[in-house]
């Protein structure tokens, strides 16, 4: 079998609470919010892998530890079989972000208000050394918005971000991170941001992009139904776990945890003649605190299907409940 080009092992963020002077005084033991809790995963080569789950379960934070945006607590990344955790160097990480881009969440605030489209798609060939002349750097300029099907590119390199639409901004957001020719992007609620009418647009112009230029991506949502048309593999987070984890068919079709069950009750009806259907959402409370988790099963505070003196006493482990399909809980098939 091929090696993954991302493999993600037992990974960990933990971020210290602030304790005040009587605390420390007191020795009270140091407080951490647990964004990244022992997660692993594989992303093997122009899949889409979707991390999915409500704001706040870690999605962004892992996405942002695969960048090196940030420095794991524990764990190790490794991309294409390098170990990713131990550059440590200015020009062994500059070489690991020429491999693998961000496409983030809100377009606007990505990009720089004074620059114009010509100089936001420059700056990365600027900084990696990429074109000898302008000449050439314009060339690959405009080649990465036709890509993106920004056209005629000579119409919108005199821009500047404010004078784009929403849907504009996001491809040159793409195409900023395709202008380097990447192995792996990642993509954080890339189209969470847009109009409902363009989302589709835009997810399939990314998945043409990832046959044309064979790209991986990691795709960050809190969103099924995008993940269900976009990606190949889907893993559900909770409170810094992944919960369920599998082909994208297999996880939204056959749900086998009781929060990727409530995350699918959530989605919509997209029939009109059902859309008054009023549906119960198999869930109950608010997401605890993730400086305070609960002992056991993380979920069982919100779980109806919760049995006492198991699922409140002994955390489960994430296991393979049929090929390629695993999930973290105590009652997986019982329900």
């Amino acid at each position: 079998m091929a090696e993954p080009v991302l493999r993600v092992e037992n990974l960990k963020k933990y971020f210290p609470i602030k304790r005040g002077l009587l605390a420390g005084l007191r020795g009270e033991p140091p407080r951490f919010v647990r964004a990244v809790d022992g997660v692993s995963f594989e992303v093997y080569k122009q899949e889409v892998f979707a991390l999915v789950g409500e704001s706040g379960c870690g999605k962004t934070t892992t996405g942002k530890l695969v960048m090196k945006l940030l420095e794991p607590t524990d764990g190790k990344i490794y991309l294409e079989g390098q170990d990713v955790t131990e550059l440590k160097t200015q020009e062994e990480i500059k070489a690991y972000r020429r491999k693998v881009q961000m496409v983030f969440q809100d377009p606007f605030s990505s990009m720089n208000p004074r620059f114009r489209i010509y100089d936001v798609l420059e700056e990365p060939l600027l900084i990696h050394g990429i074109g000898e002349t302008k000449a050439e750097r314009e060339e690959l300029i405009y080649k990465a918005l036709e890509m993106v099907k920004i056209v005629p590119p000579e119409d919108y390199v005199g821009r500047h971000p404010h004078m784009l639409s929403g849907g504009q901004r996001q491809r040159v957001a793409i195409a900023r991170a395709l202008i380097l020719n990447p192995t792996f992007i990642v993509a954080d609620e890339p189209v969470s941001m847009l109009d409902v009418s363009i989302r589709a647009e835009v997810l399939e112009l990314m998945k043409e992009l990832k046959e044309k230029m064979g790209v991986t991506y990691l795709y960050i949502t809190h969103d099924l139904s995008t993940a269900r048309y976009f990606a190949d593999h889907i893993a559900v987070m909770y409170l810094g776990r992944i919960v369920e984890m599998g082909p994208a068919k297999v996880v939204i079709d056959n749900p086998i945890h009781p929060y990727t069950r409530a995350l699918l009750a959530a989605v919509p009806e997209p029939i009109p003649e059902r859309r008054n259907i009023i549906k119960e959402v198999p869930i109950k409370g608010e997401v605890p605190n993730a400086a305070n988790i609960p002992p056991g099963c993380r979920f069982h505070p919100r779980c109806l299907y919760m049995e006492k003196g198991l699922c409140d006493v002994k955390h489960p482990q994430l296991v393979e409940y049929e090929h390629n399909h695993w999930v973290e809980c105590w009652l997986a098939g019982k329900i």
